[in-house]
């Protein structure tokens, strides 16, 4: 660098993520505003490297999220870890009120009986081919249950699997995830040792709806 000539700052309209000029109490609260913001105007979980975007270089994420969370410890809502990514979510304390307050919306169709115990299996024996499946259940499996569970992004093909034909596995998604405040699939609680049960009471509160006649 020539004498006299001043190191280049952020380019014009780039965000400056390294807040140089700032003192490093600051610093740190303004990478913490941008979290929250980043968190808060993202309807799906954000990825570390997302989150890395709006830092400086020398920041820890993991230091960050957990003030953040320490910050949010008397707030409606919590920081949650979904998946490989972060989440602002609502406290289940407060789903009440938020109901009470929404517009009437007809939102997803629920889930029926049958699709939640379809849904429940798929995540305890993942990758699971349809055949699998209907080994489980002794009989078909409706291709209905299965489309509505991948329109609601609750399940994914899975990789092929090795039987003859190469039949086409399912496995679930983030969504999944997302849907039970699950972190991983390590969170499932045990698999049921009565396999004619596929979704019975886990701990996990599986959103029953309508009934199937």
């Amino acid at each position: 660098m020539a004498a006299g000539q001043e190191q280049a700052g952020p380019a014009e309209g780039a965000l400056d993520r390294e807040l140089a000029d700032l003192p490093v109490e600051l610093r740190w609260r303004e990478w913490l505003r941008r979290i929250e913001a980043v968190l808060f105007a993202s309807a799906e979980p954000v990825s570390r490297d997302m989150l890395a975007r709006v830092v400086g270089q020398g920041a820890e994420i993991d230091l960050l999220i957990a003030d953040l969370r320490a910050e949010l410890a008397d707030r409606p809502y919590d920081l949650l870890r979904v998946g490989n990514g972060w989440a602002l979510r609502t406290r289940p304390a407060y789903a009440g009120a938020i109901r009470a307050a929404a517009a009437p919306d007809p939102g997803p169709v629920p889930l029926r009986q049958g699709e939640l115990a379809l849904l429940a299996a798929i995540a305890w024996h993942q990758p699971i081919t349809r055949a699998g499946l209907a080994a489980l259940f002794g009989g078909k499996v409706s291709r209905d249950a299965l489309a509505h569970l991948r329109a609601r992004e609750l399940i994914a093909p899975g990789p092929r699997s090795p039987e003859p034909g190469a039949p086409q596995t399912f496995v679930t998604t983030e969504g999944f995830l997302d849907l039970f405040g699950l972190e991983g699939l390590q969170d499932l609680p045990d698999l049921p040792a009565a396999a004619s049960d596929p979704a019975p009471d886990t701990g996990i509160h599986w959103p029953l709806g309508e009934e199937e006649a």
